[in-house]
């Protein structure tokens, strides 16, 4: 149940910044559903093969790589579901920086006060 609950909490916060960025678009509430669950795919099996491929420039960078990392995968579901687009790679960076700032806020809601 908190899974879904996550990725409604996902598909709520591309919503909000597609709504916000003017260079990312999403087809209403059910196109951010389906770039969620994309996305969940993608961070899921693309992204630790990425990172493994692109270790030393990881490292090089101190970690700031990632940022590419995540921008191609935003890129990529751009390219997989019909009704979102990303303007470019630098939309896509900015996005994938506020996504995990939203995503953050939202699901620090969810967290039970469990002392």
């Amino acid at each position: 149940m908190k899974l879904i609950l996550k990725l409604l909490l996902n598909a709520l916060a591309v919503f909000i910044l597609a709504y916000l960025l003017t260079g990312v678009a999403v087809d209403g509430y059910v196109g951010a559903l389906i770039v969620a669950l994309v996305l969940a795919i993608l961070n899921v099996l693309v992204k630790p093969i990425l990172v493994i491929f692109t270790l030393p420039a990881t490292i090089l960078t101190l970690g700031l790589f990632l940022l590419v990392i995540n921008a191609v995968i935003i890129l990529l579901a751009d390219k997989l579901v019909d009704g979102f687009a990303v303007a470019n790679f630098w939309w896509a960076i900015l996005f994938s920086i506020l996504l995990s700032i939203l995503q953050s806020i939202l699901h620090s809601l969810l967290k039970d006060d469990k002392k």
